[in-house]
C-alpha cells in the first residue's frame, strides 16, 4: 500500500515562513504530479501549487510570488516552501499525489492526512 505523510506545520506569525514536507512511501513505481491543497474552516478544499515529474510547477494567484513548490524524486519527497504568511493562509494543508504502485495498471490518486498550518500574531 502507498502512504502520504506531511510534516512541517505548525504555528508562525504573519510575514513568517514554513516549510511543509510531503513523503510517499510503499510499494511505489512511479509518481506524476504531486499537489498541495488546504481547507480552512467553513471552506471547501482548494488547489495550493502542483508540479509534475519534470519539475513544471503551477500555483494558484493567492500564494504566486510567496510559495514555492519543489520535489525530489529520488525520495519521492514533495515540498512547499511558504514566505510572507498572512492570517488568510490559515488551514489545514493536505498533500496530494497520482501514483502508480508496482504491478498495478495506472495511477492512483493517494491524499495524506493533512497538517494544521496557523498564521496568527
Amino acid at each position: 500500500q502507498v502512504q502520504l505523510v506531511e510534516s512541517g506545520g505548525g504555528l508562525v506569525q504573519p510575514g513568517g515562513s514554513l516549510r511543509l514536507s510531503c513523503a510517499a512511501s510503499g510499494n511505489i513505481d512511479s509518481i506524476n504530479i504531486m499537489g498541495w491543497y488546504r481547507q480552512a474552516p467553513g471552506n471547501q478544499r482548494e488547489v495550493v501549487a502542483s508540479i509534475n515529474r519534470n519539475g513544471i510547477t503551477m500555483y494558484t494567484d493567492f500564494v504566486k510570488g510567496r510559495f514555492t513548490i519543489s520535489r525530489d524524486n529520488a525520495k519521492n519527497t514533495m515540498y512547499l516552501q511558504m514566505d510572507s504568511l498572512k492570517s488568510e493562509d490559515t488551514a489545514v494543508y493536505y498533500c496530494n499525489a497520482d501514483i502508480k504502485i508496482r504491478g498495478q495498471w495506472g495511477y492512483r490518486e493517494y491524499w495524506g492526512q493533512g497538517t494544521q498550518v496557523t498564521v496568527s500574531s
